[in-house]
């Protein structure tokens, strides 16, 4: 048997590197997409350059850096996300969307720089970014429309270099009849390689045949199937779609995709994508450097009346469960007897706890004891807003009692979060799980400043 020639080999390698570290080659199509209508407005309305009253370096500074603010809205959009190759979603709505913000963005920005500009006595004509809001307006229909077609450029030649989307049609007899039935009459850009009626075979049967894909056809399966199986598919770059009914749509699932006429959901061993974990972190570390005046204030007040009225140790460690289930030394100003917990037991604290110092009860309920968690954010360990981190031996206790606990983990824990500003103290762990979950499920910068300011009134109200 011949073995493929080793110049064949380095450039999969480079491209499932890149891949991986989240570089797509349609980053480079679409940067140059938008920076060629750029040009090609210019040069539609007034000829070759150069043009009046900026130089043509100006205008390729201006318009790499819109090129720039369009590729970074196309990427926190979740653009270049992997996105399956069967029943893929329409790309060109979502792309409309994020191309008017980006070129919205751009606007503001030359009237922000602009003025600033202005008002500092510069000698500017008209504007820092020479971007003519026609052509920007012009950009911005056209760059959603060229996104559109990047993206079938880049399946088409996937497909030609790949071939067919290989699948695996898993569920009981009944459901991949119907499938198979469908996949006939309207399958022809798919290839089913193998069938499986028993739900512990998948994976093998995916190694065994190289399959791409697997279409989930019971949805009874999906218990057996989660989280192991579906991490383990996903550590093989394989996509599970999960057919639905008319119940499951009931319940309020969006985004169907239509695969050989059957409607699908995607299956994620991560409810938040890369490109939103990013977009969170940068939120994280803008808030906590915005804010940096008002919490350092804070800090070293109550730092001075926690010397005052507790003496040393100032902080008190305790070790939580952190992203993707790692601990971590969690720290908090110490509001408790330094006797409080006798030979290294960790105790649960209710209202009205006898080991707290009658003097720093003020600090745990308005949850100025945990400030020093702010650090935690500038480290990555925490953000502001994400479930809240439990101790390694209630993680493990609920890890096995609730299904589906590990995904709180998905993110770092944070200083408050949806069942913070929901529940109490004592609710039980698996509601607040539903509230964890509902917050991966709905992540938006929006939904992170809403949370923050309703735990600002939850502690103002001492409602916690």
């Amino acid at each position: 048997m011949s073995t493929p020639t080793p110049p064949s080999d380095p450039e999969p390698r480079l491209l499932t590197r890149l891949n991986r570290r989240g570089f797509r080659l349609v980053m480079l199509l679409d940067g140059l997409a938008v920076l060629g209508l750029s040009v090609l407005t210019m040069l539609v309305r007034y000829g070759l350059p150069p043009w009046s009253v900026y130089t043509v370096p100006q205008y390729a500074l201006s318009f790499s850096v819109s090129a720039l603010i369009f590729l970074v809205a196309f990427y926190f959009g979740g653009l270049y996300e992997r996105e399956p190759r069967l029943g893929g979603a329409a790309v060109l709505p979502r792309a409309g969307r994020l191309s008017l913000a980006a070129g919205s963005f751009v606007a503001l920005l030359n009237l922000a720089l602009s003025g600033l500009a202005r008002q500092r006595g510069s000698s500017l004509t008209e504007r820092v970014l020479p971007f003519p809001i026609s052509h920007l307006v012009v950009v911005i229909v056209l760059a959603a429309l060229a996104v559109a077609v990047n993206r079938g450029v880049v399946h088409w030649l996937r497909t030609r270099r790949e071939g067919l989307p290989r699948v695996v049609l898993a569920g009981v007899a009944p459901d991949i009849a119907l499938a198979r039935e469908h996949v006939e009459v309207n399958g022809s850009m798919l290839e089913v390689v193998a069938e499986v009626d028993d739900p512990h075979a998948v994976v093998e049967t995916v190694a065994r045949t190289d399959a791409t894909d697997v279409l989930l056809l019971t949805a009874g399966w999906l218990d057996l199937w989660y989280p192991r199986t579906i991490g383990r598919l996903d550590q093989r770059d394989v996509t599970v779609l999960l057919r639905v009914g008319g119940r499951e749509t009931l319940f309020g699932l969006d985004r169907l995709r239509e695969v050989a006429g059957l409607p699908f959901v995607l299956l994620m061993p991560q409810t938040m994508a890369a490109s939103q974990r990013h977009f969170k972190r940068l939120l994280d570390l803008v808030l906590v450097l915005v804010t940096a005046p008002v919490w350092l204030l804070l800090l070293a007040g109550v730092a001075l009346h926690q010397l005052a009225v507790a003496g040393r140790p100032l902080l008190y460690r305790q070790t939580r469960v952190g992203v993707g289930g790692e601990t971590f030394e969690m720290v908090k100003f110490r509001t408790m007897r330094t006797d409080a917990e006798v030979a290294g037991a960790q105790l649960s604290s209710g209202s009205g706890d006898p080991r707290v110092i009658p003097a720093c009860r003020w600090l745990r309920a308005t949850r100025a004891d945990e400030l020093p968690q702010i650090l935690h954010i500038l480290t990555g360990r925490m953000s502001v807003v994400g479930p809240r981190p439990e101790r390694p031996e209630l993680t493990e206790g609920f890890e096995k009692e609730i299904a589906g606990y590990t995904r709180r983990h998905e993110v770092p824990p944070g200083l408050t979060g949806l069942a913070q500003i929901h529940g109490r103290y004592h609710t039980d762990a698996e509601y607040k799980l539903g509230y964890d979950l509902q917050y991966l499920v709905n992540w938006s910068p929006l939904l992170d400043l809403e949370i923050i300011a309703r735990t600002i009134w939850v502690v103002l109200a001492r409602r916690v």
